[in-house]
């Protein structure tokens, strides 16, 4: 069963597609271009280069959030086109925990991505036996405040995402040896954990609707909270 799995959530992009427990290629590019550029190209890419067809693709999978609201729009409506115009189902994935599930250890695990305004998006994570299981779910929260929860909640704490790099010093001043920080290959949504999360999922009854699957912001944009707070 072979499934092609997308993030557009942060500056990076990436596709990729597995075929049940093997990887069978991944493209991720980060740089100065817009989604909406790189995306489409990416994905035929791929797939030429391994010599399948768009419609050899047997589920669709793609991040839907927190992130970037222009990339998980698009990165959204690109996916729900393809499930939609071959019939195919399609599932929807958190970052957050196509974040976690790069760290396939025993700690707990704790995405960041930067959220702007000193908060960030995160979740904490768990890993038992073979099953990422979910301790906090998703929630925009400020840096300190996460800190703080951890520092007296949790011991043997692994990092990743683009708000750990981002508040790497604070995280260490605060929790020191009870955290660790990933390699530089997991701080990124990686769409090989998306093309497996979904595949999960699917395989446990779990799909969305490729009319009603929507990005999951967290919070308001910038542009309807500076509207908000003019009409204050």
């Amino acid at each position: 069963m072979k499934v092609l799995g997308l993030d557009t959530s942060t500056l990076m992009t990436t596709c990729g597609v597995i075929d049940e427990n093997m990887l069978l290629g991944e493209y991720s590019l980060n740089e100065d271009m817009s989604h909406s550029e790189r995306l489409v190209p990416m994905v035929k890419e791929i797939l030429d280069n391994l010599q399948l067809k768009i419609e050899d693709i047997d589920i669709f999978g793609v991040s839907t959030g927190p992130g970037s609201f222009t990339g998980l729009r698009i990165g959204l409506a690109t996916i729900k086109a393809f499930a939609h115009i071959n019939d195919k189902p399609v599932v929807g994935v958190s970052t957050l925990e196509a974040l976690a599930f790069n760290l396939p250890f025993n700690d707990i695990v704790v995405p960041m991505i930067d959220a702007r305004r000193n908060r960030v998006y995160t979740g904490i994570y768990k890993w038992e036996r073979e099953n990422l299981i979910t301790i906090m779910e998703p929630a925009a929260m400020e840096i300190d405040v996460l800190l703080d929860r951890l520092y007296k909640d949790y011991e043997n704490i692994v990092v990743n995402g683009n708000g750990s790099i981002l508040f790497k010093d604070k995280i260490k001043s605060v929790l020191n040896d009870k955290v660790r920080f990933s390699n530089v290959g997991q701080n990124m949504p990686l769409a090989s954990s998306v093309c497996e999360l979904a595949l999960i999922k699917y395989k446990n009854g779990i799909t969305d609707n490729y009319f009603t699957l929507v990005p999951e912001y967290l919070r308001e944009s910038q542009a309807q909270r500076e509207l908000n707070e003019r009409e204050q």
